[in-house]
């Protein structure tokens, strides 16, 4: 089972962009989106669908914003929108699929870099989803909670980490978030294989980051313990070029 992650900052744009011919050439047998700022009634599908996918959506209700999605050759046992608390929910930041015994939940986590509102929801989200993840690991312990996490985890996560230490998806508290999620029975799947610096997922439109790799690792593949033994890759494919993130992939047996 080959799973992709991919915030693409508006799907439409990414379509326009050649996404519908390069998801053919990856070929994934799942693919989560994040930040599609659309609705399915948006989106023309048919190029996506015609390639054997089918396609769940849960979006914002404020128009253009946010909004998560699940395109799946594998027709999943079940669906689930929404965390359950409206707040989140209007916002359109996480759906759940059951395949079998695996529990795939993707997210897009809140940002907190356009001031001190929007850094408390942020922050309520990561303790709302650690409350959530503990509940819901005692009914489906084998979960995948991917997505766009809008936090760098160590030094090695984020280029020039020692200017980036009072920078939201920086702070020590949301690193710290990240530990303790990890110590609660998780595994960052890209450092299961890769413990080097410089790989990100995510880079600014300014000032030629990207082609200077200037970046930040905020987009994970977190699997349960349980299922740790069945990864058998994990990777960033930084070369990929819809949006301001590029595509993470992990592979399961």
């Amino acid at each position: 089972m080959k799973i992709i992650s991919y915030n693409v900052n508006g799907i439409r744009a990414a379509i326009g962009k050649g996404f519908a011919e390069w998801l053919s050439s990856e070929n994934p047998d799942i693919i989560c989106l994040q930040e599609t700022k659309a609705t399915v009634d948006q989106v023309d599908m048919q190029a996506i669908r015609d390639l054997g996918y089918f396609d769940f959506w849960f979006s914002a209700q404020k128009k253009g914003y946010s909004g998560v999605a699940i395109f799946t050759k594998i027709k999943p046992d079940r669906v689930i929108e929404g965390i359950g608390i409206e707040t989140y929910d209007n916002e359109g930041r996480m759906i759940r699929a059951d395949f079998g015994e695996i529990t795939l939940i993707n997210s897009y986590f809140p940002s907190g870099t356009t001031g001190d509102i929007r850094q408390e929801v942020k922050e309520a989200y990561l303790a709302d989803v650690q409350v959530f993840i503990n509940r819901l690991k005692q009914e489906r312990p084998n979960i995948i909670l991917c997505g766009d996490f809008n936090i760098c985890h160590t030094d090695i996560d984020i280029h020039n980490p020692s200017k980036q230490q009072n920078t939201s998806g920086f702070l020590p508290h949301e690193r710290q978030w990240i530990s303790d999620f990890l110590a609660g029975g998780f595994k960052d799947s890209f450092r299961m294989f890769n413990s080097e610096p410089h790989n990100y997922s995510w880079w600014s439109y300014r000032a030629g980051a990207r082609s200077k790799n200037l970046g930040w690792r905020i987009d994970y593949h977190m699997v349960s313990e349980t299922l740790a033994k069945s990864v058998k890759s994990a990777s960033i494919l930084s070369q990929v070029v819809h949006s301001d993130h590029c595509p993470i992939v992990i592979e399961l047996d």
